[in-house]
C-alpha cells in the first residue's frame, strides 16, 4: 500500500514544484545524486529512491501530425507511439527532436516535468497509473522528482488515460 505525500512548501524551486504547490496538492519531492553515466534516468530514479520502476514513470514528448504531446508511461517499459497518436485522435507519432522538446517545456531531457512546462501540451498518462496510490515523475530537473496521485497529475495536466505504455 502507497504511502500518501505529504504537502511539501516550495520558496522557487522548480516549475514543477511552483505549479504543485500554487495549486494546492499534496506531493513529496526525492532528491538523489544523478549519475551522468547511468543508461537510464528514468531506471535511475528507481533505484537511487529505492521505489519499484513500475511507479516512477517517464515523461516524453511526441510528435503527432505535426503538433507535440506528452506521454507519461512507467520507466519499465516504453511508449506505444500508435497508441499515443490514437489517445489524441492522431494517425502518426515519431519521438519529438531533443532539442525542441527542450525548448518547449523548459526543461532538459532527462528532466522533463509533465507539470509546469513553459508550453502546455496535450498530455497522456498511462492507465497503468491508476493502480497506484501515488507514482513519481520529473519534478523538472535531473536527480529531482515528486511524488504525487496519479489523478492530481491528471488534473493538473488536464490529461487523459490511456494504455499508451509497452512492457
Amino acid at each position: 500500500m502507497a504511502k500518501k505525500p505529504k504537502k511539501q512548501q516550495q520558496s522557487g524551486g522548480t516549475p514543477a514544484t511552483v505549479a504543485l504547490s500554487a495549486a494546492g496538492v499534496d506531493f513529496m519531492v526525492h532528491a538523489y545524486d544523478h549519475d551522468p553515466s547511468h543508461p537510464s534516468y528514468g531506471e535511475e530514479a528507481a533505484e537511487a529512491m529505492g521505489v519499484s520502476p513500475d511507479r516512477v514513470f517517464k515523461t516524453l514528448v511526441a510528435d503527432v501530425d505535426g503538433s507535440l504531446v506528452v506521454g507519461v508511461v512507467p520507466v519499465a517499459g516504453s511508449l506505444d507511439l500508435k497508441a499515443l497518436a490514437a489517445a489524441v485522435g492522431g494517425k502518426r507519432a515519431a519521438m519529438a527532436d531533443p532539442a525542441l522538446a527542450e525548448r518547449t517545456t523548459g526543461y532538459v531531457r532527462g528532466g522533463i516535468s509533465p507539470l509546469g512546462q513553459r508550453k502546455k501540451l496535450r498530455t497522456v498518462i498511462d492507465d497503468s497509473a491508476d493502480s497506484h496510490g501515488t507514482i513519481c515523475v520529473s519534478a523538472g530537473r535531473r536527480g529531482l522528482e515528486v511524488e504525487l496521485s496519479p489523478g492530481d497529475l491528471a488534473v493538473l495536466t488536464n490529461a487523459v488515460l490511456a494504455p499508451i505504455g509497452r512492457g
